[in-house]
């Protein structure tokens, strides 16, 4: 029986590299894409529950400090929409850019969606991707918003560029696999995310941790012995038991 149907389904060119990490062999490449789209689903579970915590600790510690009574994502002098300057050199010329025009215009695309004058700041927040939220421990950030008011949401002496790191990467592992891309190409290995962002949880959130670590299924998404051996030579190789 004819199996050109999966080509038509996921395109030849997706496909391919299911093949190709299998030795040619179709079948465990359909199996392989079926345990991608499981080990997809289980560390979604967790990048979901580890989203809005994310979001929720970084409200609470800029609204602890933030001095006026509108919310600071409403306000118009909020570090997330105020311009934030900086100088680069292209080609030999200097020139000046605003690194907050992404954050400015999605603070601004999440009121408007939230009907401008009847948008609260519980819907803005929920309103807002988690680019976003990725994009305010970034290092352009580091005087607007770490320092006055993020750091306040980690334990004394948290470095923000370790939590950036582990922010962007989830950030990064969570687009792969909306776009439904190979976990076993990725430059960084889910593993090593999963891990660095339940670390990172634990510092902010620890009760969030905990129930994470018990609802979880990704150390239960087993990979079959014959998929096990077609990626055993694989650069970026999950461990046996997918331990994503």
């Amino acid at each position: 029986m004819s199996d050109q149907w999966i080509d038509s389904w996921l395109g030849e060119a997706r496909f391919r590299r299911y093949v190709d990490e299998c030795g040619g062999d179709r079948v465990q490449a359909l199996e392989l894409y079926e345990w991608n789209v499981e080990a997809g689903q289980a560390l979604m579970h967790d990048i979901a529950h580890f989203e809005v915590a994310l979001r929720n600790a970084y409200d609470v510690a800029i609204s602890a400090v933030w001095p006026h009574e509108k919310h600071w994502l409403l306000h118009p002098e909020s570090p997330a929409v105020m311009p934030v300057w900086r100088t680069r050199t292209v080609q030999g010329i200097k020139r000046g850019s605003d690194v907050n025009f992404r954050t400015r215009k999605s603070v601004d695309d999440a009121i408007k969606h939230c009907g401008y004058r009847k948008a609260s700041p519980g819907k803005v927040i929920a309103e807002l991707s988690f680019g976003f939220w990725r994009q305010l421990t970034t290092n352009a950030m580091e005087k607007t918003v770490w320092v006055p008011y993020l750091h306040t949401a980690f334990p004394k002496g948290t470095s923000r560029s370790e939590v950036d790191t582990h922010v962007s990467t989830v950030n990064r592992l969570r687009n792969r696999i909306a776009h439904h891309e190979p976990l076993f190409t990725s430059a960084f290995p889910p593993s090593g995310v999963h891990k660095g962002m339940l670390a990172c949880l634990m510092s902010f959130a620890p009760d969030v941790h905990d129930h994470i670590v018990r609802t979880s299924k990704v150390a239960q998404c087993s990979r079959i012995s014959l998929i096990q051996r077609a990626m055993e030579n694989s650069a970026t190789l999950l461990e046996p038991k997918i331990n994503v």
